[in-house]
């Protein structure tokens, strides 16, 4: 890894507070496997439940070392040049018409030239110039297909990639490689295998209480304690979507610029739909009872 990402964190004690003063709280177990990835250095594969703050520790990686943040969202059918490269045919046409008028002749080969390649996510990640190393975030691997996957095999090994018409490229300074899933599917073993591994589980009421307040400044401490005691018990039900961080703060946020000091059953009801976005989900808890909502025990 870079001098610098060493000295910016010289220590794993210093990466829990660096992480705390850009707004991000992480436990123990992912301070340490955030350093490891960026010391070792190695791809770190972050899993969990949606909406635990997977794509946030990516950001918040990115922030610490004052580098861009270059995201692939995956999706199913993303292919390889999708991700890395396309030729920029038009202006590839243009330099052909040009040539002509100047009755001037044009190689093949000069048509493949670094002037005419659009770099994709994986590809402007590995070509950026340091001195901070980018933060290349694969975010939702289980959604793309097997064919993917392998393709990342080499980025995530070498730090390199092949281009047939161009070459081998190699990361004068390798990116910062997190992918997410959400397990949706089993990723493949060849892929683990390159990666350190972390699950993200949902934080305790307390630190989902420490959490929300810093993404929802201004509100009371006791609002935000019973809107996360009400998100524990929302996932305790049979939920096709339970809620994670990012629907607690939603439903939060909505509370706070509503001016609700409290959370009762009617102001539940009405709020329903910033943290449950699914209807047969919402039915379930008014089944279940709003007052059971913001007033039941823990489950």
């Amino acid at each position: 890894m870079s001098e610098y990402v060493e000295r910016c964190l010289p220590r794993v004690e210093s990466l829990g507070p660096a992480l705390d003063a850009l707004g991000y709280l992480a436990d123990d177990g992912l301070v340490t496997a955030l350093f490891l990835a960026l010391r070792l250095p190695q791809p770190l594969l972050l899993e969990g439940e949606a909406g635990v703050g997977k794509t946030e520790a990516a950001k918040a990686v990115s922030a610490l070392l004052g580098s861009p943040l270059i995201r692939l969202q995956c999706y199913e059918g993303l292919d390889a040049a999708e991700a890395l490269y396309e030729w920029n045919h038009p202006r590839q046409l243009l330099g052909i018409r040009l040539a002509e008028a100047r009755n001037e002749e044009i190689a093949e080969a000069d048509l493949f030239g670094e002037q005419y390649l659009l770099r994709r996510p994986v590809l402007a990640a590995l070509t950026h110039p340091g001195p901070a190393p980018a933060v290349l975030l694969i975010d939702e691997i289980d959604r793309a297909d097997d064919d993917f996957e392998a393709f990342l095999l080499e980025v995530l090994a070498e730090a390199s990639v092949t281009i047939p018409e161009f070459g081998t490229i190699r990361a004068a300074v390798p990116p910062v490689v997190l992918l997410t899933s959400n397990r949706t599917r089993d990723l493949h073993d060849a892929l683990k295998r390159r990666c350190l591994y972390h699950w993200i589980d949902y934080p305790d009421t307390g630190r989902l209480v420490e959490i929300v307040r810093r993404r929802v400044p201004g509100t009371s401490r006791e609002l935000a304690v019973a809107v996360a005691a009400s998100v524990r018990r929302l996932r305790a039900l049979d939920l096709q979507k339970a809620p994670g961080i990012a629907e607690t703060i939603d439903w939060l946020a909505a509370l706070r610029l509503l001016g609700v000091p409290r959370l009762d059953a009617r102001v539940a009801g009405s709020t329903l739909g910033s943290v449950l976005k699914y209807r047969e989900d919402q039915e379930l808890v008014r089944e279940r009872g709003l007052t059971w909502l913001v007033a039941g025990p823990q489950p």
